[in-house]
């Protein structure tokens, strides 16, 4: 099985010591959970975990004790790695979980360190269903790496914000009953981290009071929303690449675009409404932009996006290209059966998305490739 990169040297890190009635049974059922993203060592009462945000060291230094030690290369992975173990802790006992409490670096932090809180510069409209929201914040490097896609936290109207918080254990406190975030997922269109600012692209649907739309269409300057990330989305930037998505997924089209390197030829299929809702996509030699236009058709019945994989010619860049495909539930369903059953396409080369599904609030996740 092929593991994510594994940790980069450790900086920081983080020790605790809890009882429970058998630290053997934890080491091994934590090493077999996180067997999936990474290496992991179980020697009976000891193991060793290493994922793409850090390490665990769990060793049982007692019969009922056990001690746990937390490794990463910066805050964010640290937090990362101490809510990994606390959550496994929880989930493997329920009940009888005990308190833990960590020492060492960062123990006393309870604002999530890749949580910022974030205000409204402008709205503006690019298209009849798109808007472009900027928004400015601190502190902001951390949001230009390691993923195109951000979690935006949207208080109740006519509410002080609330924002979660971490517990001594590692794990997030959300705010709940009257101080309930909704949150949604949007890709980083454009930023300038050290001018403090990012703009975030989001579709507006005629008849839309999703929260996200909600926002999109009132926001003020000033208004406070949380952001958290960055995570997932990208496209490898060193091969070929096909692109297909529907508006959702068109900022993040245009941003791995932009990013391509020089002589790495791109085709992109997009699906809009009709010409209005076209946007301006990187035009030089290699790069070719297909719009697929619904007509008037409601977004994710039109299945424009399925059929333009299938009468693609996959081949046609060459033995490494990468398929990048996004979009509506059914479309994304139908991508993916097409690209592993009837093209049998390496799964190492190819990522599809659901970025959103009809009917749905939209509030819970939606599979990716």
């Amino acid at each position: 099985m092929d593991h994510p990169a594994t940790s980069e040297p450790t900086a920081l890190s983080a020790t605790t010591r809890f009882r429970l009635a058998d630290p053997a049974a934890l080491i091994a059922h934590a090493c077999r959970l996180y067997a999936e993203f990474g290496p992991v060592e179980a020697s009976g009462r000891h193991g060793r975990i290493e994922t793409a945000f850090g390490r665990t060291v769990l060793e049982a230094v007692a019969p009922d004790l056990m001690e746990a030690r937390a490794e990463a290369s910066d805050a964010v992975n640290l937090a990362y790695v101490k809510m990994g173990l606390a959550e496994t802790v929880a989930q493997f006992l329920g009940d009888a979980a005990p308190a833990i409490r960590w020492e060492g670096d960062e123990a006393d932090v309870r604002v999530p360190p890749f949580f910022r809180e974030m205000r409204v510069v402008s709205a503006i409209w690019l298209a009849p269903r798109m808007r472009r929201i900027r928004l400015e914040g601190e502190d902001l490097a951390r949001f230009a790496v390691n993923g195109l896609h951000v979690r935006l936290l949207f208080p109740p109207e006519g509410r002080a914000p609330v924002w979660p918080h971490l517990r001594e254990d590692g794990r997030i406190r959300w705010p709940c009953d009257e101080d309930r975030l909704e949150t949604r997922v949007y890709t980083i269109r454009r930023m300038d981290a050290a001018a403090g600012w990012v703009d975030v692209d989001i579709v507006v649907h005629e008849g839309d009071r999703t929260p996200g739309s909600a926002f999109a269409l009132g926001a003020r300057p000033g208004e406070r929303v949380g952001m958290t990330g960055p995570g997932g989305g990208e496209a490898p930037l060193d091969r070929p690449l096909f692109l297909f998505g529907d508006e959702t997924a068109l900022p993040a089209i245009a941003r791995i675009l932009e990013m391509l390197p020089q002589g790495i030829p791109a085709r992109a299929a997009v699906e809009v409404d009709g010409p209005a809702d076209e946007l301006p996509l990187p035009e030089r030699p290699g790069i070719e932009t297909r719009w697929l236009h619904r007509g008037g058709r409601p977004a994710g019945t039109a299945g424009l996006l399925p059929e333009a994989l299938r009468a693609c010619d996959l081949e046609a860049l060459g033995e490494r290209a990468f398929v990048w495909a996004a979009g509506e539930f059914a479309d994304f369903r139908a991508m993916r059966t097409h690209l592993r059953v009837q093209r049998r396409w390496p799964r190492e080369r190819h990522l599809v998305a659901s970025y959103w599904r009809r009917g749905s609030a939209g509030n819970e996740p939606l599979p990716t490739d």
